[in-house]
């Protein structure tokens, strides 16, 4: 059994315009600029042990998503983790930012929901946390 990993450190997000996805990600996540260079940056939440997000302007247009094929469900592969889902929700419906359908589990109130960035790199919110989460 390896101990050598602790935790996840960054997060790489491919982005076609720069500017454009510091603004978003701060406006939607809150989290803050630590480093901007010409083509990228780093940005974080400031806690310790959780990852940061490292943006790069490219060309390339593959997005952070997969389709399921067992069920044919797109999955993003970044989970944001927020106590106020449907205020959440909700908040992002009115900024105009791209959402996919609120899924509440109504026996425990466990759900998430999809949105896209400007790049259409598909982010995910939920309320469900982990152990050691």
């Amino acid at each position: 059994m390896s101990h050598f990993i602790s935790h996840v450190a960054t997060l790489e997000i491919p982005v076609g315009n720069l500017e454009k996805s510091i603004e978003f990600y701060i406006d939607v996540l809150g989290v803050e600029l630590e480093f901007k260079g010409e083509k990228n940056a780093m940005l974080t939440f400031k806690k310790k042990g959780v990852p940061t997000f490292y943006l790069v302007e490219t060309e390339e247009t593959q997005r952070t998503s997969f389709k399921n094929t067992n069920n044919d469900i797109v999955h993003s592969i970044i989970d944001f983790y927020t106590p106020e889902l449907k205020e959440f929700y909700q908040w992002l419906k009115e900024k105009n930012i791209e959402v996919g359908p609120l899924n509440i589990q109504p026996e425990n109130g466990y759900g998430g929901f999809g949105f896209k960035d400007p790049d259409g790199n598909l982010l995910a919110a939920t309320n469900v946390l982990h152990e050691g989460q």
